[in-house]
């Protein structure tokens, strides 16, 4: 299983933009897409073999929003190395578990095995920018 298909940035962002401009929030919708713009370039940078947590990848922004940070994922993750991005738990994005152990295991990113499966050990594949 792979990440959902999304339509891609431009189509979803081009239509935001007409509806916030007509709302006077343009401003805003730009900073959004600046956020996701940066989310997405910092999980392109994350090496193989390694991983960052929905919240390490929101501190590196300044922000304390890691669930804001998840739903960027889920929206445009397929077009970036999405099991890169994992739970602070060290499990990857729910419900993609299966989807993630072969890119895991191609990288050699360090797994530690559990009762119901596997997590990412952090503590060996936690990148920092």
């Amino acid at each position: 299983m792979t990440a959902p298909s999304q339509p891609p940035a431009e189509t979803a962002v081009g239509a935001g933009v007409a509806a916030t401009a007509r709302n006077g929030r343009h401003s805003e919708l730009q900073r959004a897409d600046d956020f996701t713009s940066s989310v997405l370039e910092i999980v392109e940078s994350i090496p193989p073999g390694h991983v960052m947590s929905y919240g390490d990848v929101a501190a590196v922004l300044g922000s304390r929003a890691p669930r804001a940070v998840g739903q960027i994922m889920a929206y445009f993750g397929s077009d970036v190395p999405w099991w890169r991005v994992v739970r602070a738990s060290g499990l990857p994005a729910q419900g993609h578990e299966d989807a993630a152990l072969p890119h895991y295991e191609a990288e050699g990113t360090p797994l530690v095995p559990t009762a119901s499966g596997y997590r990412i050990n952090l503590r060996l594949a936690r990148y920092r920018p």
